[in-house]
């Protein structure tokens, strides 16, 4: 069982949270190399979780996965309450085109085009799921993941019915989108950095101004783009996997800028809201019984959320048993109610 533990960000956790921003690489755009953009960051997590908002919606969560043996952060994901909201959330919708005629013989042919949409107002983002190199495996990756479906469950008005995801597009190391260089830069004429600086920085107004109004035909682009829609970064493939095991699916829309998948599902369609369940947490005597399986349990409740991987057995329907260590972890005596998720 991992030592870690998922739990809130804290306005002090910046210089940390810029070493993930630094780590991860170009193109991860919800973590800019910018220590005003993530202190901004920290301050509305902050609030969220402590219900100081303006409106519900504009929650902005941000969770940080702390190695509870050590202190040090390892990882991090979020969940944003309602996109659209604040500001535009732009896409390529793929739609698919039917052309026939007699006069040629018949000729009958489909053609897809990119068609610039802003039609997920109101849906909650998951996304920024980032760990270390050294930290990735033995579950710690489902638990970054799994934790924001739980916050999701423990306060489910402050989120919307539905839920997507982005994943980073295919990128190169050096930082190159070929989606980018075939497409953007010909509308924006600068390189994809700045566009991904001002995505992060601005009201996306630029992208009303920039962007094209008509649809772009996929067959029209090199081949080195029309080959990278829908596919995302390799260091993603684990995020998609753990997607679309939750329920999440491709729903033919990518990013305007790396053309990486958008997928998207109904919040009550979660595969770790359906499966958890709120139990009385007490402490095992030992857990040499085949009964224990492993899971999650997260404290259900906020600001002090916090969620922990555990060795886990059912006593009736509202009792549940696990080991001392996780009361460590998550700072709460036994009898506590918490909410718990097994793994079948």
């Amino acid at each position: 069982m991992t030592p870690y533990v998922m739990r809130p960000s804290r306005l002090d956790d910046l210089s940390a949270l810029m070493e993930l921003a630094e780590l991860s690489g170009p193109g991860f755009t919800s973590l800019p190399v910018d220590e005003a953009i993530l202190k901004d960051r920290l301050e509305k997590s902050d609030k969220a979780f402590h219900g100081r908002l303006e409106k519900i919606e504009y929650g902005k969560y941000l969770l940080m996965m702390e190695d509870a043996g050590t202190g040090e952060v390892v990882g991090c994901s979020a969940v944003k309450a309602g996109t659209g909201i604040d500001q535009p959330f732009f896409n390529y919708r793929i739609i698919t085109l039917s052309q026939a005629s007699q006069a040629a013989g018949n000729m009958r042919f489909d053609m897809d085009a990119l068609v610039l949409t802003n039609e997920y107002v109101g849906f909650t983002e998951v996304g920024t799921l980032f760990l270390k190199a050294n930290h990735r495996g033995g579950g710690a990756g489902r638990l970054a993941a799994q934790s924001r479906y739980l916050l999701m469950a423990t306060d489910p008005a402050r989120f919307g019915d539905k839920v997507l995801a982005e994943l980073r597009g295919v990128i190169d190391a050096n930082g190159v989108s070929s989606f980018w260089e075939c497409l953007g830069r010909h509308f924006f004429r600068m390189d994809f950095d700045e566009a991904d600086r001002l995505s992060a920085t601005t009201d996306n107004q630029f992208i009303c101004d920039l962007m094209p109004k008509y649809p772009i035909y996929v067959d029209l682009l090199p081949p080195e783009a029309r080959e990278v829609i829908g596919r995302c970064h390799s260091e993603g493939v684990g995020a998609y996997k753990l997607l679309q095991w939750e329920g999440f699916e491709f729903d033919r829309t990518v990013d305007i800028f790396d053309g990486g998948p958008l997928v998207a599902t109904q919040k009550r369609h979660l595969r770790t809201i359906q499966e958890s369940r709120e139990v009385n947490l007490e402490l095992a005597a030992n857990v040499d019984d085949e009964t224990f399986r492993q899971g999650l349990v997260s404290t259900d409740q906020l600001p002090d959320f916090r969620v922990s991987q555990a060795m886990l057995a059912l006593q009736g329907d509202d009792t549940a048993v696990t080991t001392a260590d996780v009361f460590e972890k998550l700072r709460i005596k036994p009898g506590a109610k918490t909410r718990i998720w097994v793994r079948s």
